[in-house]
């Protein structure tokens, strides 16, 4: 784009003139002042608005006051100054001279010596016009805005007033005319920094840089004409959720090339790779048990960062906040930025693990309970909650005791506690034990009682005759009632001295029989019983029964254990 004068300020213009010098070499001839001609003056006498220039022969030129500097309003020129004028006209005996267009004329001359010299010159841009900037070299200047930079200007107002080093591209002295750029002189300077950067990159090699831009992911560090990846994982031995925490755009930061990969001109830095590796070290200077502090660095759902130093954080694990308080999340209980002190679980170097606790420094409420509830202790408490394997009984705050349903009762046949116990029942329970390490509490309701089963091989001696009511009837026998929740086994061979297939054939719910008690196992809970042993014709029992009692696992089935008998 050429300078116009709609595009250029008028101090910077030239008006055109067909017979103005091409250079200030021609000087006024020594006969006199000539036309379009560069002559030295001499000031004679100051008038009201101008200063009255001599020649050196009778004629006298005027050069406005408006032409010379001023302070505080009044114009820095005195009789006997000189200066060089330009003679713009010789019409009917008046002289038409001009400062300001010598000067301008002798920066020309300037200009066009440096431009066909090759030569560069600075600038100052002092305003955008249309299309780009305009730049003060002396004269007016017009730089492109496609010019002004390597890359598109984001801001164009960041260049104002900015001095920079710039190429003559373009220039008309005739039409005042003068198009720079920097952009030239910049891609000359770039591939000169690049072919000495390239002579330095080696694996290895620590080099200066700049941040040229920031991405979620990392940043792009000019190392001087040639750009690498300065990776987030890179950046720090901590944890850096974003690039930004640490990098400014124009930073200058050192930089270590950990990978070079010339096939596809890519280069890997790294920045923490300039300082060791916190973990290098850690096991010798963190033992367990130790108390640290530290700040809270992040939150998950299973717990807490805990930056210790730079690089070196610990975890602590939701489950090591409170001994009594079940926390859900950490953010029940802290939030970032939060200073704590934690002590030392377990560390990892290697796996570059810290386990950390915060309930370690507090009193373990469980071992107050080892001491306040010794087994055999009878507690009286309020359901909080009903599970299906148990019911949990609240013992201090934060802490539960669990009677387990195998110890609910002696001889019910509990499916669910819910069928005993709702949450908000008062019971009493007695305490079997304190498990401080596990932090299980176990109790026991049945156990408040004396088991019925122990005295049962003495009040139903093996021979004894009972009776009792069937209170359930299965193909392999019958169960019957001897006592409140006591129930004994009549095996299908042992209902009468004829085959039975089904004990269903001989007896039902609700009747009430007479039987013999073969054997009690009153440790697993089992009792056999026999209606045949009553004849005269079977004194002898059969041996189906005893394989019910010879199973040492209380909790299997009848059908379980005589089922296979059965289908044979």
């Amino acid at each position: 784009m050429a300078v116009t004068p709609e595009t250029q300020s008028s101090e910077s213009y030239v008006p055109p003139d067909e017979d103005a010098p091409e250079s200030t070499e021609a000087a006024a001839a020594p006969s006199g002042p000539t036309e379009n001609r560069i002559s030295p003056a001499s000031v004679t006498r100051l008038t009201d608005t101008a200063a009255s220039v001599s020649f050196g022969w009778s004629t006298e030129g005027l050069v406005p006051f408006s032409e010379f500097a001023k302070v505080e309003g009044k114009p820095q020129v005195k009789p006997g100054d000189t200066f060089e004028v330009l003679v713009e006209s010789l019409a009917d005996g008046a002289v038409v001279v001009s400062k300001d267009k010598a000067e301008k004329l002798r920066r020309w001359d300037a200009i066009v010596q440096k431009c066909s010299g090759g030569q560069t010159l600075e600038g100052t841009v002092v305003s955008r016009v249309n299309g780009g900037y305009s730049v003060d070299i002396g004269l007016r200047a017009f730089l492109p805005q496609a010019q002004a930079d390597l890359r598109r200007v984001t801001d164009p107002d960041a260049l104002l007033g900015e001095t920079f080093t710039f190429k003559v591209t373009e220039f008309d002295k005739r039409r005042g005319n003068i198009v720079l750029s920097r952009k030239s002189l910049l891609e000359k300077e770039l591939k000169e920094k690049k072919k000495e950067t390239m002579a330095k990159l080696a694996e290895g090699a620590v080099l200066p840089g700049t941040v040229k831009t920031i991405t979620d992911y990392g940043a792009f560090i000019d190392l001087g004409g040639v750009d690498g990846l300065l990776h987030v994982s890179d950046l720090s031995w901590g944890r850096v959720n974003n690039p930004r925490e640490l990098l400014t755009a124009g930073q200058d930061i050192e930089v270590k090339v950990i990978k070079l990969d010339p096939a596809n001109n890519k280069i890997g830095l790294g920045l923490k790779q300039l300082t060791e590796d916190p973990w290098a070290h850690a096991d010798e200077k963190y033992k367990p048990g130790t108390i640290i502090s530290g700040k809270v660095k992040a939150l998950t759902d299973f717990g807490a960062f805990i930056a210790i130093e730079p690089g070196l954080e610990g975890l602590v694990h939701v489950s090591e906040m409170s001994w009594v308080k079940r926390v859900k999340h950490p953010s029940e209980e802290l939030k970032i930025g939060d200073e704590v002190k934690a002590s030392i679980l377990d560390i990892d170097p290697v796996a570059k693990r810290l386990g950390l606790s915060l309930k370690k420094l507090q009193q373990n409420p469980w071992s107050m309970l080892e001491e306040q509830y010794p087994p055999g202790t009878v507690i009286r408490s309020r359901v909080r909650s009903v599970t299906e394997f148990g019911v949990f009984l609240g013992v201090l705050e934060g802490i539960d005791g669990l009677v387990h349903i195998s110890e609910l009762s002696w001889t019910q046949r509990v499916k669910h506690p819910g069928e005993l116990y709702k949450k908000g029942d008062e019971v009493e329970a007695v305490v079997l034990s304190v498990d401080v390490e596990n932090e299980r509490f176990s109790l026991s309701i049945k156990q408040l009682k004396g088991d019925p089963w122990h005295d049962l091989p003495h009040t139903h001696p093996v021979g004894s005759k009972l009776k009792g009511k069937v209170t359930k009837v299965l193909e392999f026998g019958a169960f019957l009632e001897i006592e409140p929740g006591v129930e004994g086994l009549i095996h299908v061979s042992e209902l009468r001295a004829e085959h039975t297939d089904n004990a269903g054939d001989v007896v039902a719910v609700g009747d009430e029989l007479e039987v013999v008690v073969l054997d009690i196992d009153s440790h697993e809970h089992k009792i056999a019983l026999s209606v045949r042993a009553l004849t005269a014709a079977a004194q002898e029992p059969g041996d189906d029964y005893r394989d019910y009692m010879n199973r040492s696992d209380g909790k299997a089935s009848l059908g379980e254990v005589f089922g296979d008998k059965l289908k044979k």
